[in-house]
């Protein structure tokens, strides 16, 4: 017989090819799997993990056991420890990272291990809230601060009393005061209240959880922040059922665990870092936290005490203070531990072809109690995708970029794990990290949001686009943007309707919306200036209220109501990894900065509104000109890049006809590798192969079966391996001739060198808008481009500097500088994007 067999009986030591492309995507889609995810949820979410505690620990070390076993990952140091753990700043510690891109030193297999850094945080020591009698002496009522867990949920039941309620980093201390409400403690309600003569001194303010969408973090910081600068001496923040939707017991659902409202004993505790100025340790800001790093006292932690309260206890007090209440004194205690305490960063990293740039994708693991979703939901997906990739890696699979995975540590405490990270390792970020893949939670609803750099918005919907929606057959992950809840009812707090449907104009034309803070990209983007992305599912005003932060965050409830199957959690597996792959294995980076541009120009005609509607002169026109400069700078840039690749396509399809001619493939192999910087092997060793040949974009192509094949963006070495079919279809195992053609080596490593300058340049447009001087009052923040805002907790504020000037300070001549000063950037930005030299083919 002919055909396959006697093919395998003429080259019986022939390597199978490696997969790549459409056929790589293929596979890592078969892998995440709902009945594994829920084993993840149960493993990570099983047990409180507390930053800093000894199931902390253990999640760590849970996560690099599955580093070790799915993608055979080995120690950094060389040696056959099970438990590689190195304290940060050590040369174990530095050499794991800065190895990655060292051609001499990097490891061919994939590698982890766990960073340990030591960052001041606290522990909770003894607290309680209390009213006193008339006479400030007597109590006469004291508040339950734990929450009370039923036998229906088994995780929370056991689990009530494990992490006492408490906010992290909150400041120790005793105060009495009267009790004053502030709504949702935005810059706004204090406002409200200073005009109407309400004076906070010496006051404890009462503000509920919110002000922002659901799918947003806390606002604690900014809660404690503007009560504390008002004078008052505490704070209390408690979660209303008003912003729960029509989840409400008003609306005749039960309570959790009865029912999918809201448990009135729930609880949510976070941190009360001043985020706004800047993350981490608040005593090392901007280097890492070593054991024996000098330490400050921390700028961006209050100075005043906080508690969070459940609606239960929230009640009793509201009550206090109602028209008709008795307005009696408010005692206050809480007292904390703060001390050095370590925290396990666990990275991962798989080889690739080209070393010197690197694609991190990360999601933090801790918990403030169990986080069945935050975090755990997003340790799960990512949990699904380092099994996807390791099955592509058991078959052969290695991407042409290196892929780093991190699982942070600290996060709910202040980004600490990855701004500490962030601060160890900048130059090598700033030198090596093409983008960043966050992931936080990645279900606590119905509705998909996600947020991203403008530059890689097509890119994150392409992808989403691809995955089937997790329910509906027929729809992709992109269409569950515009799913919510069936939970209906007719009461419904209209403040909150309003704000919901506001944040929902925030994205882009795309339906993508600007990262601001809150979870682990904030060092890579606002610092570093590192393309990033964030998504997941998030609540809507219809879904089973989600128990954030609280013990209620439970594997059975994200069973029951959360993700039932856990569909969720797959899909947006599924996308991360598309991203993870489409970015390690494009021959172009899929960065888009023509539509970053043109959101710049956006941006700016927000900025302008806000102008009119102030007093202020300032002339922006020349910050419109550069913006539009830079417009047409990218837009060469586009057209570059894609000559670039075309040309490289064109010259690696010439040598694979050619390929006939052995000795000449091994030396466009070794010149491939010589412009990556790698040595060339032995030239009779038969594993050299033209799977070393970097991605690009192919068009489809037939497979000798007649199976049709269209490679993803970027990916060559499966095409390259079609190709090699196709000739020893058309020509026999030994070509139509024995003529040995000359090969355009000098052309391909031309060719190869202009792709890269081109990369170089996509990942250039973020870094340009890094201004190294920072924004005004918080200079740890580099970014003038996207921000968190001052007041806005963890919500984006886009053109954060000069915004400000305007919305904050009032300031004319600040107006002025922060326009000169960003019309510098896009300037200069614009010429370093421009293309080098005339457009040519290197046919």
């Amino acid at each position: 017989m002919k055909g396959g067999r006697e093919h395998e009986h003429v080259h019986p030591h022939r390597k199978h090819e490696v997969l790549n492309g459409k056929l790589a995507e293929k596979l890592f889609l078969t892998v995440p799997d709902s009945t594994s995810a829920i084993d993840a949820s149960r493993l990570y979410a099983g047990k409180p993990h507390l930053a800093g505690s000894p199931g902390d620990f253990q999640t760590a070390k849970d996560f690099l056991t599955l580093l070790q076993t799915e993608l055979g990952a080995v120690s950094p140091a060389g040696d056959s420890s099970s438990d590689p753990i190195f304290s940060a700043g050590t040369v174990e510690s530095r050499n794991a990272t800065l190895s990655i891109t060292n051609w001499k030193t990097a490891s061919h297999k994939p590698t982890a291990w766990i960073d340990v850094y030591y960052p001041v945080m606290n522990t909770p020591l003894d607290r309680a809230l209390e009213i006193l009698d008339e006479d400030g002496k007597e109590v006469v009522w004291k508040a339950e601060l734990e929450e009370v867990a039923e036998v229906g949920d088994p995780d929370a039941h056991e689990y009530a009393e494990a992490v006492p309620t408490w906010h992290g980093l909150s400041k120790g201390g005793e105060v009495k005061g009267k009790l004053v409400y502030a709504n949702y403690g935005r810059q706004e309600d204090y406002k409200a209240l200073i005009d109407s003569g309400v004076s906070l001194n010496g006051t404890i303010v009462i503000t509920r959880y919110g002000g922002i969408f659901r799918g947003l973090k806390e606002r604690f910081s900014a809660c404690v922040k503007g009560a504390q600068e008002l004078g008052a001496a505490g704070v209390l923040i408690y979660s209303d059922p008003r912003d729960d939707g029509t989840v409400t017991t008003d609306n005749g659902y039960a309570t959790y665990p009865l029912g999918p409202a809201r448990n009135p004993t729930s609880v949510q505790r976070g941190s009360v870092q001043f985020l706004s100025l800047y993350p981490g340790d608040p005593t090392t800001p901007g280097y890492p936290s070593y054991e024996n790093s000098t330490r400050t006292d921390g700028e961006n932690i209050p100075a005043i005490p906080s508690l969070p309260i459940s609606w239960n206890n929230a009640k009793v007090l509201l009550e206090e203070i109602a028209e008709g209440g008795k307005n009696r004194t408010v005692s206050l205690v809480n007292h904390v531990d703060d001390k050095v305490i370590p925290i396990w960063n666990t990275m991962g990293v798989i080889p690739g072809y080209i070393k010197d740039e690197v694609v991190v994708v990360g999601n933090h693991r801790d918990a403030w109690v169990l986080g069945a979703t935050d975090p755990s939901s997003g340790t799960v997906s990512v949990h699904e995708v380092v099994r996807g990739l390791g099955a592509l890696v058991k078959k052969g699979w290695k991407p042409l970029r290196t892929i780093v995975i991190a699982s942070w540590d600290a996060e709910e405490y202040g980004l600490i794990g990855s701004t500490e990270y962030g601060e160890d390792f900048a130059d090598f970020i700033d030198k090596y990290v093409v983008a960043y893949l966050n992931l936080d939670s990645s279900v606590s609803g119905s509705r998909f949001r996600i947020s991203a750099s403008p530059s890689l918005a097509h890119f994150v919907r392409g992808t989403a686009e691809k995955v089937p929606h997790p329910t509906k057959p027929g729809l992709t992950l992109w269409d569950a943007n515009k799913d919510q809840g069936v939970l209906y009812g007719d009461k419904i707090d209209a403040e909150v309707a309003q704000m919901y449907q506001e944040e929902l104009l925030n994205a882009d034309d795309l339906g993508v919306s600007p990262l601001g803070s809150g979870s682990d990209f904030t060092v890579f983007l606002q610092r570093i200036g590192v393309a990033s992305s964030n998504g997941g599912f998030g609540s809507t005003l219809h879904d089973p209220v989600y128990h954030y932060h609280s013990v209620f965050d439970s594997n059975p409830w994200q069973q029951r109501y959360g993700d039932p199957g856990f569909l969720r959690h797959v899909a947006i597996a599924k996308s991360l990894g598309l991203q993870a792959l489409g970015i390690a294995d494009s021959l172009v980076l899929p960065l888009n900065t023509t539509h970053y541009a043109l959101e710049l120009g956006a941006y700016l005609d927000k900025v302008e509104s806000i102008a009119s509607t102030t007093s202020l002169e300032v002339d922006l026109s020349s910050l419109r000109n550069s913006i539009n400069k830079l417009q047409k700078s990218s837009a060469a840039l586009d057209k570059e890049k894609a000559e670039a690749e075309k040309d490289l396509r064109r010259i690696i399809k010439r040598i694979v006809r050619h390929r006939v001619v052995k000795r000449k493939v091994r030396k466009a192999v070794c010149a491939i590798k010589k412009v990556f910087g790698k040595k060339c092997g032995c030239p009779h060793k038969r594993q050299e192969s033209l799977t070393h040949i970097p991605h690009a974009h192919v068009p489809a192509t037939t497979l000798a079966d007649g199976e049709a094949v269209k490679p993803r963006v970027g990916r060559y070495p499966g095409w390259l391996s079609e190709q090699r079919v196709k000739t020893r279809t058309r020509f026999g195992h030994h070509g139509a001739s024995d003529a040995k053609p000359r090969l355009p080596l000098k052309k391909l490593r031309k060719a190869i060198e202009r792709v890269r300058a081109v990369n170089k340049k996509l990942v250039a447009f973020e870094r340009g808008l890094i201004h190294p001087e920072g924004i005004k009052d918080r200079e740890w923040y580099r970014h003038l481009g996207v921000a968190p805002g001052k007041w806005l907790g963890y919500g984006a504020t886009t053109l954060p500097a000069l915004t400000e000037s305007f919305t904050i300070d009032r300031n004319t001549t600040l107006a002025k500088y922060e326009a000169e000063r960003l019309t510098g950037l896009i300037d200069k930005l614009a010429e370093d994007i421009k293309p080098t030299g005339c457009s040519r083919r290197l046919s």
